[in-house]
């Protein structure tokens, strides 16, 4: 039948992966539902970012395709899905979305086949408003599927990168072992999903319906919807004179040809002159860095005014071991005195990072700025959003939109200090979606609040490895894939040690807490890891909420290698609230302490408590040890979470337990 198209390798793959979750064809109320991480948002309180748009899950909407998931195993789709569920179509299919609110631009998150030897391929996707077809999307695979060990291949037939390590799969080091295990390919695919925006050119009003359908004559053979953003852009911002316009520098705004020695240009000119510089409506074709310092630069905003570039490989590899160069605006490194006063806004940075590659310095954002802002950008497609490397002090980061990156959202990198990040959205990451990397130099004196992560595909969605001082407020961390969780404290990566306070405070995690593949365990929404150090800083974890955990809420663990080396100690839990644990509220898998107060619990799935310390089982007890401050009520099928029998330090330890799904969270009634 031509318009089934054909099916690559990995394609059958996943359908077969998640054909189990199959829906029949659904039909949902008229209603629009308005869903923030694919939550009610009344259990969001005011947590997460500000966004100028609205969020609707394709699940919720109505559809002749078929919903997939609920469905939490990684490599599959739904699994990657917000909300771990998304709608499938067929050629000729369709969800139809009621607008809640007036909109002129929607942004479509999807996935479709990836080529059968890699490399991504296009396909259509027809948008009809009210009946009228209104225009034709072209979706793109070419930036999403990678395959295989980290840092991962784009190949969906290529053997194990390195057989010579353990892998869970078959629980063996693969060359080390006879007869040699089949491995199944494409291996460990991942990262299926990408996001598109589009202007309507026409504001619709509430209730106004608009239509996705994967046409008949598409070529992909099936396409996977996961959610509308809709919103209300306004007009572009112009700037007259004195502002110096990138155009008059010879920019093209039609990106036909290269604007970057035009970019240096129109900023060398308006430092001379202390003017701004301004980038009006157009698509900017800069395909290499453009170097920031004592700049401002405005654009009309990110949904006219585009800065998109090639990846050029290079000739001879840079110092910093770069194979590749391409669009990113950095400021100049510590090491030739770092950049100060740069304020950035109002663009989208678009790239072409489609491979991870560690070296490379192909960031949105990047270098060492200081006494700087960063604010409404949309940045698309590079291997890391921003990342900074310090020392480097008072930068303020607010209002961005970072998608679809192959590796980091932001990271803080050696010595960044007194800065905010602050009402940013972050969704689709290779890894950890905001992180602070103590590295060489701690980080001390920042605050990550009011941000929203939605899928980091890898690693966690707020991570801080080391550091003095820091702050993690306000913010909503949903649905990470695997092997991180949504907020992690970790002494790792050759961090500087955690010294002073760490404040983790009015956060709300949902569909965290996932598997572990290496350790073949679940973790906890909330991951509190000694792997190079003690961790004995003062750690307060108040007023946070953990909805919907998919394993614990709350680990706090050492790796066994180093069990015996290293606690964690001096730990705070207080006005928390879980909702829903597969299995436990707190798994300690480590020696040390911490205490308790005011955490209410609910829908547990197993023991409040799986107390197995650093594992030797003395008659003495767990080598972990909890302190009961009163206020800790609520639990599940066993009983109180916290119950006297547990305390201090009774030995729980089941290493495996069985998941007993939770149901969804709902609001919290206070008596």
């Amino acid at each position: 039948m031509k318009f089934q198209g054909f099916l690559s390798r990995a394609s059958r793959f996943v359908l077969c992966l998640t054909a189990s979750y199959a829906l029949p064809l659904y039909a949902a109320p008229q209603t629009p539902s308005v869903t923030r991480a694919a939550l009610d948002p009344s259990l969001v309180d005011d947590r997460g970012a500000n966004a100028h748009f609205v969020e609707q899950e394709a699940e919720n909407a109505v559809t002749d395709g078929t919903i997939i998931g609920p469905a939490r195993a990684a490599y599959t789709l739904p699994a990657e899905a917000s909300g771990r569920a998304a709608v499938q179509l067929l050629p000729g299919q369709y969800v139809e979305f009621t607008l809640p609110k007036a909109a002129n631009a929607i942004t479509v998150r999807y996935s479709i086949p990836d080529a059968p030897t890699g490399g991504g391929i296009t396909a259509p996707l027809v948008v009809s408003i009210n009946g009228r077809s209104v225009d034709t999307m072209t979706l793109t695979s070419q930036y999403a599927w990678l395959y295989n060990q980290y840092p991962f291949s784009n190949d969906p037939n290529a053997g194990l990168l390195f057989p010579d390590q353990y892998i869970t799969e078959c629980a063996c080091v693969p060359s080390a072992t006879t007869p040699p295990p089949v491995i199944t390919k494409p291996f460990r695919p991942n990262h299926f999903y990408d996001e598109q925006r589009l202007l309507l050119g026409h504001r619709y009003h509430e209730g106004d319906k608009i239509r996705l359908t994967a046409p008949a004559w598409s070529n992909a053979a099936w396409t996977v919807i996961d959610l509308l953003d809709s919103e209300l852009v306004g007009p572009p911002e112009h700037r007259d004179e004195p502002a110096v316009n990138v155009q008059r520098f010879g920019a093209d705004p039609t990106g036909q040809r290269d604007s970057a020695d035009a970019f240096d240009t129109a900023i060398a000119f308006a430092k001379a002159w202390h003017r701004e510089v301004y980038l009006p409506p157009g698509t900017y074709q800069v395909n290499r860095h453009i170097l920031v310092d004592n700049v401002t630069i405005e654009g009309a905003g990110s949904w006219y005014t585009i800065v998109k570039g090639h990846q050029v490989t290079l000739s001879t590899p840079l110092p910093d071991g770069s194979v590749h160069t391409g669009v990113g605006f950095y400021g100049k490194y510590v090491t030739d005195g770092g950049s100060s006063n740069v304020h950035l806004s109002g663009f989208a940075i678009e790239g072409d990072v489609r491979e991870r590659i560690d070296s490379d310095q192909v960031n949105g954002i990047g270098g060492s700025l200081s006494h700087s802002t960063i604010e409404g950008l949309y940045i698309h497609h590079t291997k890391v959003g921003m990342w900074f490397d310090g020392p480097m002090s008072n930068l303020r980061i607010r209002n961005n939109i970072i998608v679809d990156q192959i590796a980091d959202g932001i990271n803080f990198h050696t010595g960044v200090t007194n800065s905010v990040v602050a009402n940013n959205f972050v969704r689709n990451t290779g890894d950890d979606a905001l992180a602070m990397w103590s590295d060489k130099i701690e980080d001390a004196n920042n605050t990550f609040d009011h941000n929203t992560v939605q899928t980091p595909v890898l690693a966690n969605g707020i991570a801080l490895y080391g550091g003095t001082d820091n702050t993690i407020s306000n913010n909503l961390v949903a649905d990470p894939i695997r092997e991180g969780s949504g907020l992690q404290v970790g002494s790792r990566f050759g961090a500087q040690p955690f010294t002073g306070s760490l404040w983790i405070t009015n956060n709300t995690t949902v569909r965290s807490g996932p598997f572990e593949l290496n350790w073949n365990i679940g973790l906890g929404a909330i991951w509190i890891y000694a792997l190079e150090g003690s961790i004995n800083a003062d750690l307060e974890v108040v007023g946070n909420s953990f909805l919907d955990n998919t394993y614990n809420a709350i680990m706090l663990v050492s790796d066994f290698p180093v069990k015996d080396l290293y606690t964690i100690t001096n730990v705070h839990f207080k006005d928390d609230r879980v909702d829903g644990t597969g299995t436990s509220v707190v798994s300690a898998r480590v020696a040390g302490s911490a205490s308790f107060e005011n955490v209410e619990a609910r829908n547990v799935g197993a023991v409040g408590v799986n107390n197995c310390g650093s594992f030797h089982f003395t008659p003495a007890g767990s080598e972990f040890t909890l302190t009961d401050l009163g206020g800790n009520v609520g639990g599940g099928t066993t009983g109180p979470w916290l119950a006297p029998w547990e305390l201090p330090n009774t030995i729980t330890c089941d290493d495996r337990p069985p998941v007993v799904p939770p149901p969804p969270p709902s609001p919290w009634v206070t008596p």
